[in-house]
């Protein structure tokens, strides 16, 4: 395990704050590294990780990536980023061996990783318009409102539960993927792919 190199990190049994958190995944940076982290379990080198980082930043491959590009991706990550991470314990990192590990606040974040395309339908509004429906589709079977009263209230409720749990699903299955960790590149990268 990568030896802790600061002793003013925070104790791996404090949680950070949401303005902590955001601090220091208001970085792109800083997301790409823990999106490289959570793809293996594994203590990582900070030469392989400044290379990955900068085959994304540069959208290459890794490859092509040039020694500058390498070189200046390595000297921020190695000075800024990783100690900042490091003291927020998200992460360890061992400067003098150049090692990087995730701790178990990198994986405990994760919920702040969401990445939500801007033309995208937001899942509350879906959640509250599904509610909407389900509320009005209730007074409508109430005052017997014909052509729904063709079907029973049973069957009413059948279609209202299938529809929310397929909706639940899809949401589960969209959401998985769009977040750190999950696939071979940033979700912000992936996104982008797609378009």
């Amino acid at each position: 395990m990568v030896q802790k190199q600061q002793s003013d990190s925070i104790d791996s049994g404090d949680s950070l704050s949401k303005g902590e958190v955001f601090e220091v995944l208001r970085n792109q940076r800083r997301r790409y590294v823990l999106q490289y982290l959570q793809q293996d379990s594994r203590p990582v080198e900070l030469g392989d990780l400044a290379q990955q980082v900068a085959a994304w930043e540069y959208e290459t491959t890794l490859e092509e990536v040039t020694p500058e590009q390498r070189k200046r991706v390595y000297t921020t990550l190695q000075q800024t980023h990783l100690p900042k991470m490091d003291k927020s314990g998200i992460l360890e990192f061992d400067s003098d061996d150049g090692v990087i590990e995730a701790t178990d606040r990198a994986r405990d974040i994760s919920i702040y990783l969401e990445i939500v395309p801007g033309h995208e339908f937001a899942w509350r509004e879906l959640y509250l318009s599904l509610g909407a429906i389900s509320g009005a589709l209730v007074a409508a079977l109430w005052l017997e409102i014909y052509p729904l009263t063709v079907f029973s209230d049973l069957a009413w409720l059948g279609i209202t539960a299938a529809t929310f749990t397929v909706t639940a699903i899809v949401h589960s299955y969209y959401e998985r993927n769009m977040r750190l960790g999950h696939g071979d590149q940033p979700p912000e990268l992936s996104y982008g792919s797609d378009n």
